[in-house]
C-alpha cells in the first residue's frame, strides 16, 4: 500500500465514529444515488443480480441497497476497517428491524482497496456498481475504471457521485489571495476534483457508453472558517496536496488564510461553503 493510500485509509480510520456526525452532504448524495437505481431497478435489473458498492463507509448506502434488493449478492468494500466494522454494524441494526429483508450471508465486506483488488477479482461478476462519494480519491482512476468496466457483465450499470472542481472554491481562494500577498506561488490545500468532461472521457475510453452527468452546487453554512475545516477533518477528508513552504509559517498561514475567508465568505451566522457534486451513471453495452 503506497503513503498516499496509508494516510487516505489512517484518516478514515481514525475518524470513522465522527464520520457520521459531519457527512450531511455526502448522505445526500447517498439518498440522491439510492433514488436513481430504485427508479431503475425494475425496468432494467432483474432481482437476483450481483452488487458492489466502493467505499461502503458506515453503510449508509449498504443499508438501502440491502432493503431494496433483499435478493442480490452484494459486496461492500472499503479501505478502513473501522468503517467497515460499522457499516456492519448498520446493516445488522437494520435486518433485524425489516421482515424478510436480506440475509447476511448474501452480504460480505471487504476491507480493501479498490485499486488493488479489482484487478485480481473474477470479469463480469458484477451487475451493478455503486459508489457515493469515493472516486476523488482514486490514484489512477483511467485504469480503475478500465478494471471496473472489466467487472460488470453485459448490461450492466456503473454508477456513482463524486465531488467537482468548484468544491471548496471559497476555500481555494482564500489560501491563493494569501500566497499571493506574501509573494509566494499559491498551491492548493486538499484534493484537485475532475470536471464532468474529465469523468465523460476517462468513462469512454475505458469502454463505458450512454454516459450521463448530472451537476449541482450545494451552499453549507458552518459557525466559523475553523469550524468547517474542523469538520472536514471530523469526516477523515483533510488529505492536501499542498508541502510546507519556507518563509510562511503553518500557523501565520492559517491565520491569514481565516482572515480572508470570513472577509470575502461570510454569510448570516457563519461563513459558506461550495460543494459541486456530480452525479454519473455509465453502461456496459449488452
Amino acid at each position: 500500500m503506497n503513503s498516499r493510500i496509508s494516510e487516505i485509509r489512517r484518516q478514515f480510520n481514525r475518524n470513522a465514529n465522527s464520520y457520521d456526525a459531519h457527512a450531511h452532504v455526502q448522505r445526500m448524495m447517498s439518498d440522491q444515488l439510492a433514488n436513481s437505481f430504485i427508479g431503475m431497478k425494475k425496468k432494467d435489473f432483474r432481482d437476483r443480480l450481483s452488487i458492489l458498492e466502493i467505499g461502503c463507509g458506515t453503510g449508509t448506502l449498504t443499508e438501502i441497497l440491502v432493503k431494496e434488493w433483499p435478493s442480490a449478492s452484494i459486496t461492500a468494500l472499503d479501505i478502513a476497517p473501522a468503517m467497515i466494522t460499522l457499516a456492519q454494524q448498520r446493516v445488522q441494526s437494520s435486518a433485524a428491524k425489516i421482515t424478510g429483508t436480506h440475509t447476511m450471508d448474501r452480504l460480505r465486506f471487504l476491507n480493501a482497496d479498490i485499486e488493488v483488488w479489482a484487478p485480481n477479482a473474477p470479469k463480469a461478476s458484477f451487475d451493478l456498481i455503486v459508489s457515493n462519494a469515493c472516486f476523488q480519491w482514486l490514484s489512477n482512476p483511467r485504469q480503475t475504471l478500465g478494471q471496473l468496466r472489466r467487472l460488470l457483465r453485459a448490461g450492466g450499470l456503473l454508477l456513482f457521485t463524486t465531488f467537482g472542481p468548484d468544491t471548496f472554491c471559497e476555500l481555494h481562494k482564500a489560501f491563493h489571495d494569501v500566497y499571493r500577498a506574501e509573494g509566494i506561488e499559491p498551491q492548493r490545500h486538499g484534493l484537485t476534483f475532475r470536471t464532468p468532461a474529465e469523468w465523460n472521457s476517462l468513462l469512454a475510453e475505458s469502454g463505458f457508453s450512454s454516459i450521463q452527468n448530472e451537476r449541482a452546487i450545494r451552499i453549507e453554512k458552518y459557525a466559523s472558517t475553523r469550524d468547517f475545516l474542523l469538520s472536514i477533518k471530523g469526516m477523515g477528508a483533510s488529505t492536501s496536496e499542498a508541502v510546507a513552504r519556507e518563509g510562511l509559517s503553518s500557523r501565520r498561514l492559517f491565520a491569514s488564510m481565516y482572515k480572508e475567508y470570513e472577509a470575502k465568505f461570510s454569510v448570516p451566522g457563519g461563513v459558506a461553503a461550495s460543494y459541486d457534486l456530480l452525479f454519473i451513471q455509465a453502461w456496459v453495452d449488452r
